[in-house]
């Protein structure tokens, strides 16, 4: 049980705390919606984990982008309400994200020669290590994420975590290191 003067500056806290609402805390209320970064998130191939990293990404304030090489994977992402682009565009720089969200396709080298020309600021390849692919020798003194996620859906939510700790400038992960004392 609480008393009186408990119960007052239980209340003062509140209303304090809403008086100056974060947007942020607006944002995750419901209340308003993500601001968009005008980074775009670009997945590459049409996959079940692109499906859900653009879906989510969009969420997140990116704008969202397909790239499909393959014309009958295109017509597909099409059909499922994508509007793929065909290639990634080359020359000056973006403010892009890309994702290659499968490592066993026969386009991956192409597809990775055309991301590292696009200027994007980040190019990541999803693959199993223990899956082999063309990429996984070349990349493996590379750092990256181990989630070990299952299913597409985890994949996605965990890329997309280490995306936005990026674009706000935060280290991702449990992790956090400690300031030395001043």
């Amino acid at each position: 049980m609480t008393s009186a003067a408990e119960n007052s500056t239980l209340t003062s806290i509140i209303s304090d705390s809403t008086a100056a609402e974060d947007p942020t805390c607006e944002v995750a209320h419901g209340h308003a919606p993500a601001p968009e970064t005008g980074r775009a998130l670009v997945a590459v191939f049409f996959s079940p984990v692109a499906r859900f990293l653009l879906a989510y990404g969009q969420d997140a304030g990116f704008r969202p982008v397909l790239a499909e090489p393959d014309p009958e994977q295109a017509e597909a992402a099409r059909q499922a309400g994508f509007v793929p682009l065909a290639a990634l565009p080359a020359g000056s720089g973006w403010d892009a994200d890309v994702v290659v969200t499968d490592h066993h396709r026969p386009e991956l080298g192409l597809v990775l020669q055309q991301a590292l020309a696009s200027g994007a600021r980040w190019v990541g390849v999803m693959g199993n290590p223990r899956h082999p692919a063309p990429h996984i020798p070349a990349l493996a003194g590379c750092r990256g994420l181990n989630i070990g996620s299952r299913n597409p859906a985890e994949i996605a939510i965990a890329t997309l975590a280490g995306l936005i700790a990026d674009r706000n400038g935060r280290p991702g992960g449990f992790s956090f290191p400690v300031p030395a004392a001043g």
